[in-house]
């Protein structure tokens, strides 16, 4: 029996292979499954006892399709090591790897990776990828004959498929029923579906012809240019994984906005993202595209707002602590901070938000006497390292988490964490209006701050971001949108202030709005321009 796993045939192998793969990396498969369960209630239960059976015979049919000698070895350790990666993310924080998650990994830069590199994830990897790629390794797997291996592949993959048919057979109609009722389901099964995100990611992006690049908005002009007695001044921020519920503003009872409610900030109720990671949500809502008809092809090969305000003679300039612009600013001055720029605020491998306060004031002061837009692109609240993105003196909340592996933390001490990093934005957006009220003399000014998406601690068994947004909880697509104007700014721009703390008391906007905001508070007009979704447009006196 022993000679059998240290000398299989192809056949052998490929049921030890796929028996390895639903045993342990479909874990997080299962744990859908008994949820499922519980929440249908009465299951057949030798229906459910079918769903490990019809996955090993599925396994095993797909797996036939690889596994030939000189393909075999090569392509197992490489799926066995990517499913072990993926099986990590998906049991301690609940990530799907979905055509977005996909395209978030490939955009990752080495500091961003690195943490969530910590002693959970490397023994995983060792015991789940490593050990058995090692085995894979050295198996000395028997092949038959070429003609004779075919015939029994053959034999054994019709064998598989009848299998699955005799199941199908009596079970088809509870297969239905609970996939219906717990769509997610697929997305939890390794390693097909993220071979399937991947298979998707690359057609898309380097296998398709690429689109014809169009410029729209060539026909933007700046309105108020010769007629303000100053030349405008907004600063937008955007935020990175900050959700709305943990924000003071929105009724969180822990005062996670200490620094900016001096200042009199609008708070936009119930505003939902595009996405829910940065590689969508960022290119998405800087597009003319709204969310449900967002296609990452069409927006690379198309003007963002930030192209249409720079054909409208704004001047412009995206300054970057996160992990770049997603292709928005490429065609506009950009600046991402260098890591060894600022030697006491970066560790190496990341910086802290203050280093964009440093380059804020460059900008300022290099700025020249015409309607400006800035937008600092903030590291924010990204995790799992939470506990790196704030200082020591902005530790406010304690106890709080000082690891990378959050899901071992408790749940007080990981909330704290993640309220620090809330704070400690708060502080960096307060000290952006106080270098905006500065700029008075100069410039009417505002500021805009807005977050890419939200983040899960926990909830549900989700952490982190990056869900599908058919099945994202609110924790992932509800984010903060504030803003501040100076009383100049509203003045001389016709902004009615109170008619806009009413307007944002009722909410109800989402990342689509953000393009024709963006135009119509620097008063920019072109054929691309939709009044209707300018979250100011009911509140300017002039319209």
């Amino acid at each position: 029996m022993l000679s059998r796993f240290k000398n299989p045939t192809v056949i052998q192998f490929t049921l030890f292979i796929s028996v390895f793969y639903v045993v342990v990396f479909n874990i997080p498969f299962f744990r859908i499954v008994q949820t499922g369960i519980a929440k249908q209630g009465e299951v057949d239960p030798l229906f459910i006892a079918t769903l490990p059976v019809f996955l090993i015979l599925a396994f095993s049919f797909l797996f036939s399709l690889f596994s030939f000698k000189y393909l075999l070895k090569p392509f197992f350790i490489c799926l066995t090591l990517l499913s072990s990666s993926v099986f990590f993310a998906a049991l301690q924080y609940g990530v799907v790897f979905d055509y977005g998650m996909i395209e978030n990994a490939v955009q990752t830069n080495s500091a961003e990776a690195s943490t969530y590199i910590n002693l959970s994830s490397v023994v995983n990897f060792l015991f789940t990828g490593l050990l058995p790629s090692y085995a894979i390794c050295k198996l000395n797997i028997r092949y038959k004959p070429v003609i004779k291996e075919l015939l029994y592949k053959f034999a054994f993959m019709l064998l598989m498929l009848v299998g699955i048919g005799v199941i199908g057979f009596f079970y088809y109609q509870n297969y239905v029923s609970f996939g219906r009722n717990n769509d997610e389901l697929k997305r939890f099964i390794i390693p097909t579906y993220v071979l399937g995100s991947i298979v998707n990611y690359t057609n898309t992006n380097y296998l398709q012809t690429p689109l014809e690049y169009k410029q729209i908005g060539l026909d933007a002009v700046n309105v108020t240019k010769d007629t303000n007695k100053k030349p405008n001044l907004v600063v937008m921020v955007l935020g990175e994984t900050a959700r709305a519920m943990n924000y003071e503003y929105y009724g969180y009872d822990k005062p996670t906005n200490t620094y900016t409610k001096p200042y009199g900030l609008t708070a936009f109720m119930n505003t939902t993202s595009c996405g829910t990671a940065t590689a969508v949500s960022v290119p998405c809502m800087f597009s003319k595209m709204t969310r449900k008809d967002y296609d990452a092809r069409e927006a690379k090969a198309q003007d963002g707002v930030m192209d249409v305000l720079q054909h409208g003679g704004i001047q412009l300039l995206w300054l970057d602590n996160d992990s770049g612009c997603k292709g928005v600013c490429n065609r506009v001055p950009h600046l991402i901070v260098k890591l060894d720029s600022y030697p006491k605020l970066c560790n190496g491998h990341n910086c802290l938000d203050q280093v964009l306060l440093n380059e804020l004031d460059k900008a300022l002061a290099e700025l020249k006497d015409q309607d400006s837009l800035l937008v600092l692109h903030i590291m924010g609240s990204h995790g799992p390292t939470y506990y790196l993105r704030y200082p020591e003196e902005h530790r406010t909340f304690t106890p709080d988490c000082q690891r990378s592996d959050i899901q071992n933390c408790s749940n007080e001490a990981l909330m704290n964490n993640y309220d620090n990093t809330i704070l400690y934005t708060d502080y960096i957006l307060a000290q952006v209006v106080e270098k905006l009220i500065d700029q008075q003399e100069r410039f009417d000014t505002g500021m805009i701050y807005v977050s890419d998406h939200g983040e899960s601690l926990g909830e549900k068994g989700m952490y982190l971001h990056g869900a599908p947004y058919a099945i994202a909880p609110d924790e992932q697509t509800h984010v903060p949108m504030l803003t501040w104007f100076s009383d100049d700014f509203a003045s001389e721009n016709s902004l009615d202030m109170t008619c806009l703390r009413k307007k944002a008391r009722v909410g109800g906007f989402s990342h689509d709005n953000i393009f024709d905001s963006l135009l119509g508070i620097m008063n920019i007009k072109t054929q691309v321009y939709d009044k209707k979704m300018d979250m100011f447009s009911g509140c300017r006196l002039a319209n």
